[in-house]
């Protein structure tokens, strides 16, 4: 299966892109991910509603020009649902046995993202009520993705 993520902004920290690049390392015996960051609009100090909802959709536009085709879109979404490991792991390989063979994850940068990408997406998925720093949030997400290939391949990792 081709897995994708689509990140708005990027690891800046060492630390977060030394977490990130482990969790690649891993996945590589088992599948590749093509990670694709999409640089954040920028909004003045002010945070008007409206300016926040303009740098959304210029966002969201530069989101679906990075969209691969025909691929399942998993949007990270707080609102979303909620799954265990062993539930992602089943419905990542009941994608890849009987879905498209592409799913395409997307993050969204401090602001979240544009009601259109929600409404495109096809699973919209909850990691938790609370919210994250989208940096700590591609680091939990290549861990779960690692985690779930683990799963269902019976090999020790998931306890």
């Amino acid at each position: 299966m081709q897995l994708t993520i689509i990140a708005v902004g990027s690891l800046r920290e060492k630390y977060w892109r030394e977490a990130a690049r482990e969790y690649e390392r891993r996945l590589l015996p088992y599948t590749k991910v093509r990670i694709q960051e999409i640089p954040p609009e920028r909004v003045s100090d002010e945070n008007s509603p409206v300016q926040v909802l303009q740098a959304l959709q210029k966002e969201a536009a530069k989101i679906r020009k990075a969209l691969p085709g025909n691929q399942t879109l998993v949007v990270l979404d707080v609102a979303g649902r909620s799954m265990s490991s062993p539930e992602l792991a089943a419905w990542l390989e009941q994608e890849a046995t009987y879905g498209r063979g592409s799913v395409t994850m997307l993050i969204g940068g401090s602001y979240g993202l544009d009601s259109s990408l929600l409404a495109q997406a096809d699973l919209r998925l909850s990691f938790s009520a609370f919210t994250f720093p989208h940096q700590l949030m591609r680091v939990i997400l290549l861990e779960q993705i690692y985690r779930a290939i683990k799963i269902q391949r019976g090999e020790a990792y998931h306890k």
